[in-house]
């Protein structure tokens, strides 16, 4: 199992990796797996991801049960990892420095025009008492133009800078021009794995 890891969220001592593409693609069953080989703690919430703006705050309870409704994941516990799943879409990494809160976002096309970036932040704000200032965000490998029409990519990181968000990082890797390390549900017109983003803080 091979992970790209980033060095803007290393130079913080954040857990974090995203699996590449893989033979057989991995699916949900090998989440503990996944964290194990990353070096993540055991414990993760997983959300049911619905191109929404629902925002969990996932606490130990969680115990890697999926829960619904949510496409972003937030928590300042430690020992606990955060795990979503992409293939175009826009994984998107939040930490805040002030209060040690982490954040994980899965932002597609449908998640970007209802603002689920903007949601998590204000989530984040609203919970731990997070400040935007102090925050640093990086966007993950997702589908890009000239691959695709809509640069839902550039918008997010738009949301993020309109969020005053201190630290905006942005990996300009492209799913869809890389079919070797990644997966593309466009490019591969939907038969095709996914790839597993996952943050401890």
């Amino acid at each position: 199992m091979t992970f790209l890891r980033f060095p803007e969220l290393e130079a913080r001592g954040l857990l974090h990796a995203f699996t590449l593409r893989s033979v057989p693609p991995l699916i949900s069953v090998d989440v503990p797996q996944i964290l194990e080989e990353a070096g993540l703690p055991k414990n993760y919430g997983i959300g049911e991801q619905t191109h929404g703006v629902g925002v969990a705050v996932v606490n130990q309870g969680g115990k890697g049960k999926v829960i619904p409704a949510v496409d972003a994941l937030i928590t300042r516990e430690k020992n606990l990892s955060l795990v979503i799943r992409v293939a175009d879409c826009g994984p998107v990494w939040i930490h805040c420095e002030k209060t040690g809160a982490i954040g994980l976002v899965h932002s597609g096309k449908k998640g970007t025009e209802a603002g689920v970036v903007g949601a998590t932040i204000r989530r984040m704000r609203e919970e731990f008492g997070s400040e935007p200032s102090s925050m640093l965000a990086l966007l993950g490998p997702c589908i890009r133009p000239p691959h695709y029409e809509v640069n839902f990519a550039g918008e997010i990181l738009r949301q993020l800078e309109r969020e005053n968000v201190g630290k905006v990082v942005d990996s300009k890797l492209c799913t869809a021009s890389d079919l070797t390390r990644f997966y593309s549900y466009r490019a591969e017109k939907g038969q095709t794995g996914r790839h597993f983003a996952v943050f401890a803080g």
